[in-house]
């Protein structure tokens, strides 16, 4: 059973990753899941031959979404309706924050419910758009620095030990850093990545991100506010290994 957890794990990460097209994976659904590749080579064969719909709250619309998108909130779409296109098979596009986020599975839902047929969701959303490189529309607070919650070394060391599997701590370096020497008990999920491969990261857990000295660790703070994480913190290796604490590699 859990060599089949294992590798279920692994294929989900790798149609993240490639951004393969799949089948919905909620039983008694019908719309259907694009990757970001497959949603990147529609818009570049024709943008007009589909509508792409921003599930998220008008305010991370204002900061960043992708280009052509139509902003409709998932908590307003019954009064928006009409913006949806009258031909009920023209093809409609929903997206919200990853995998993880609810918002755009829902809209999809409710626009079968009132006879559109020709669903999709783009589950991995905007952080992974943005992170893949594509270009996108940035506002003017998309710049802006946000201030993270940092957590000393001994802090964490104990936080660990007591709260167990209910904190996840990620090393966001590189792989070939990481097998040089991490943090006992974290994970590796490299920035370049993270937002791709964050479907593992639990939301109801701690999430403790670090790198060696403060910018990679940044970066993915980040990503995990945009994901929707609420409970993040920010550690630094480097400070780890000042106060002698105990690396693994």
């Amino acid at each position: 059973m859990r060599n089949f957890q294992k590798y279920n794990t692994l294929f989900l990460i790798l149609v993240i990753l490639l951004g393969i097209n799949a089948p919905a994976y909620a039983a008694g659904e019908s719309y259907q899941v694009m990757g970001h590749a497959a949603l990147k080579a529609e818009i570049d064969r024709d943008r007009h031959s589909f509508l792409l719909v921003d599930s998220r709250n008008p305010e991370e619309y204002r900061e960043a979404h992708i280009p052509g998108a139509v902003n409709i909130p998932q908590k307003n779409m019954d009064e928006m309706f009409g913006l949806l296109p009258s031909d009920k098979d023209f093809q409609i596009i929903f997206y919200c924050n990853g995998v993880k986020c609810g918002k755009s599975r829902k809209a999809a839902q409710k626009a079968q419910k009132i006879g559109y047929t020709n669903v999709w969701v783009y589950s991995e959303g905007m952080p992974v758009w943005e992170e893949m490189g594509y270009s996108f529309y940035k506002g003017e607070e998309y710049e802006k620095k946000i201030e993270t919650t940092q957590i000393a070394p001994l802090e964490l060391k104990k936080t660990m030990a007591v709260e167990g599997n209910s904190i996840t701590v990620v090393d966001v370096r590189d792989p070939e850093e990481f097998s040089q020497g991490h943090i006992p008990g974290a994970i590796n999920l490299p920035l370049k990545n993270f937002a791709a491969g964050s479907g593992i990261l639990a939301k109801e857990n701690k999430i403790v991100v670090y790198c060696n000295s403060g910018g990679r660790s940044y970066g993915a703070y980040r990503k995990l506010m945009k994901l929707g994480y609420k409970n993040i913190y920010q550690a630094i290796f480097a400070d780890w290994q000042e106060a002698g604490l105990p690396v693994e590699g």
